[in-house]
């Protein structure tokens, strides 16, 4: 069993944004998938996922 440290009293949550956003990804890729006739291409994946804009954004520190 794994155990996580108490917050203490915070009011703020913590969030690891990196899981939330691939989650929301996740959830836009299983919608086109179920709203399409066919199997996506990978190109449809591609744009599903926006990997067009990942690799246009400068690299993060």
């Amino acid at each position: 069993m794994r155990r996580v440290a108490p917050l203490g009293g915070g009011t703020v949550p913590v969030q690891d944004h990196v899981a939330l956003a691939e989650i929301e990804l996740c959830g836009e890729l299983i919608i086109a998938a179920s709203n399409a006739e066919e199997r996506l291409s990978l190109e449809s994946i591609d744009e599903v996922l926006r990997v067009a804009e990942s690799r246009a954004e400068p690299d993060r520190p």
